[in-house]
């Protein structure tokens, strides 16, 4: 069994963006050079370079980031300050996703539901097990942006999370060989989490462009939900039927298909197939639709090791072998965030956060 080393606990980030970076560094100083160890190791396995080699590839994405959403690079270099690295690490944290998805790919299983005048979001995250210690919080409230919370990896400035405007957003991965213009996945997340609205999230990938595939799952407290096969091109989009908006890990809107190969795991179609039937055919009416009903949907084991709610899987090569490190449920109406560290079905030890509302 794999279990978290201690508690999970937010974050509390204020001021400036350098500022907010510069605290972020200081106090998870330690979690982000493990991070970094971790990347090293992965690059390794799957792209065949170093460290050092990766930081001369996430040069190329720094003036994507300059031209698409610049500020953000004082708050990396505030993150470097506070940790004692190079800008250059942080950049290559924030790229990883560009990186290594040419090769490796993550799990992540990410719904969105409207039921009873209440708009959820959960996901599992899956990801190589020595990242687990390195999960964190952030509860960021700058001067540029309504506060907002984000479930992810120390060092870097986004991932998973919602806003007090009750914005949120999920992430599914997708290994694929395309990398394009546009911003990097994880600096997208960030703005889309910065977004007041729908409207603005949604134009992050189909104005701004995001530069290699991913799958954003967009929506808003007010009932608004949408897929988002995010790539250098108009993304594809998936509405949602009855209420609900599923996603794994391969490409399925036609729009998409045609223009990018993705190359995904054989646990991605039988994930999304369990997702779509427990959602429409094994929830409870609408009023009984609640946190624990979610947490209990993402800890389903069928088909295992092909489940929602993975384990490490002997039969598969070491570097390959994908877990469940952290679950999310999020009441978007509400403005609260709920977060399992570690697999759902081993703790029912939740932190739950909630933003006021803006």
């Amino acid at each position: 069994m794999m279990a978290p080393r201690a508690p999970l606990e937010v974050t509390k980030l204020r001021g400036t963006r350098h500022e907010i970076g510069l605290a972020h560094g200081r106090q998870h100083a330690r979690l982000i050079h493990s991070s970094i160890e971790v990347y090293d190791r992965l690059f390794q396995d799957f792209v065949g370079i170093d460290w050092a080699q990766a930081r001369d590839e996430a040069e190329r994405f720094g003036a994507m980031i300059e031209r698409g959403f610049p500020e953000i690079l004082d708050e990396m270099a505030g993150i470097a300050e506070g940790a004692g690295l190079d800008v250059a690490d942080i950049l290559t944290l924030n790229c990883r996703s560009e990186i290594s998805l040419t090769r490796a790919s993550g799990g992540c299983s990410a719904f969105a539901l409207h039921r009873a005048n209440t708009q959820w979001l959960a996901q599992n995250w899956d990801w190589r097990a020595d990242q687990l210690p390195n999960v964190v919080v952030l509860r960021i409230e700058g001067d540029h942006a309504a506060p907002l919370i984000s479930v992810g990896e120390a060092g870097m400035v986004a991932k998973i999370g919602m806003n007090a405007h009750g914005i949120g957003v999920c992430l599914n991965a997708i290994r694929s060989r395309t990398c394009g213009e546009g911003l990097p996945i994880h600096v997208a997340l960030r703005k889309i989490l910065e977004s007041p609205d729908m409207q603005s999230a949604v134009a992050v990938a189909a104005r701004q462009r995001v530069c290699s595939p991913a799958h954003f799952l967009i929506a808003s407290g007010t009932g608004q939900a949408v897929g988002l096969e995010v790539h250098p091109g108009e993304p594809g989009r998936l509405e949602p039927h009855h209420g609900v908006v599923t996603h794994t890990n391969h490409l399925t809107a036609r729009a998409v298909t045609c223009q990018v190969e993705d190359f995904p795991r054989p646990d991605s179609r039988p994930r999304l197939a369990r997702l779509d039937a427990l959602l429409q055919q094994q929830l409870p009416e609408p009023s009984g639709v609640n946190e624990a009903a979610l947490f209990e949907i993402l800890s389903d084991h069928q088909d295992e090791p092909l489940s929602i709610c993975r384990h490490e899987n002997l039969a598969q090569p070491v570097e390959e072998r994908m877990e469940t490190l952290f679950s999310v449920v999020m009441n978007l109406t509400q403005r609260q965030l709920a977060l399992r560290h570690g697999k759902p079905c081993e703790t029912t030890e939740t932190l739950s956060v909630t933003l006021d509302p803006v």
